[in-house]
């Protein structure tokens, strides 16, 4: 398969009219909830809401207007809702333009609709990156106080020692912070799998750095629960609608709080700064 291209046709999809008033239990069959037997079900068990108020079987709903949240969870009910996960190759970067002129990922997906990289992956770092133009999602998965987990295996210089991964583990002390703890495993002789749930500039490299081992290539390996290794750098694929609820529903969880160890006065990461270099990403 050649690069940027999907690793399969995406399924057809029967999207709404907008403004047109839908039955709730053919929006929730139609995102994949199962049959519309099954979707009455889970109506009439009150785990869905419409607008914060418990459904009711043969309620309709305006998908440009309502919110329909099924056991808390908001759903992605507009129409014309697009999801790609991309594994990012080095060298590309993570925005919709670049003055430089380098690629992008944008220029990776399809340019019908537009979509936007979700968060950041550093340049020089690699792997898996979300594009929607699903607005909601982006905003909760970038919302530093979600701490939606990402996952990376690290390339360091050296054989980091016990002092060094427990500090990692613990906590690192950063020009605008400390870190909160990441989970750290070692994959082989300088090779690092690590967890981080923070959004901060360049972090991944940073702690590495911090602890006497830079880094020498970083792959994000997981989003979340999204997680796919049979992409090649470079192409893309559709998440499923199980993919897009688990992911929303790890954006919906309780926010994350990191005991209070940020400096005062020091600077907060924007939605969307890498974080690990991902703040998105590294």
């Amino acid at each position: 398969m050649s690069e940027g291209e999907p690793t399969g046709p995406a399924a057809p999809r029967e999207e709404p009219v907008a403004g047109e008033a839908e039955r709730l239990q053919k929006i929730l069959a139609r995102l994949g909830f199962g049959s519309r037997r099954t979707c009455e079900e889970l109506i009439a068990d009150g785990r869905v809401t419409i607008n914060g108020e418990e459904a009711v079987l043969g309620q309709r709903v305006v998908v440009v207007v309502d919110r329909v949240e099924v056991d808390g969870v908001p759903l992605p009910v507009l129409p014309g809702l697009v999801h790609y996960l991309l594994n990012k190759p080095a060298g590309v970067v993570s925005t919709a333009a670049d003055p430089e002129g380098r690629p992008t990922v944008v220029e990776l997906v399809p340019d019908d609709p537009r979509v936007f990289p979700v968060g950041r992956l550093d340049t020089a770092t690699e792997g898996l990156i979300i594009l929607t133009n699903d607005g909601e999602l982006t905003q909760r998965l970038t919302h530093p106080s979600f701490g939606v987990e990402k996952e990376y295996l690290v390339d360091v210089e050296g054989r980091p020692a016990a002092g060094a991964l427990r500090r990692l583990r613990e906590g690192v002390l950063l020009d605008d912070g400390m870190t909160a703890p990441a989970r750290v495993g070692v994959v082989s002789s300088g090779i690092l799998r690590l967890v981080i749930h923070e959004g901060r500039n360049r972090q991944v490299r940073r702690m590495c750095e911090a602890v006497g081992h830079p880094v020498r290539r970083l792959v994000r390996t997981r989003i979340g629960p999204l997680t796919d290794t049979s992409l090649a750098p470079g192409q893309w694929r559709e998440l499923t609608s199980t993919e897009v609820r688990a992911l929303s529903k790890a954006a919906s969880s309780r926010p994350r709080h990191a005991p209070g160890r940020r400096r005062s006065g020091a600077p907060r990461p924007e939605p969307g700064d890498d974080v690990d270099e991902d703040a998105e990403g590294d």
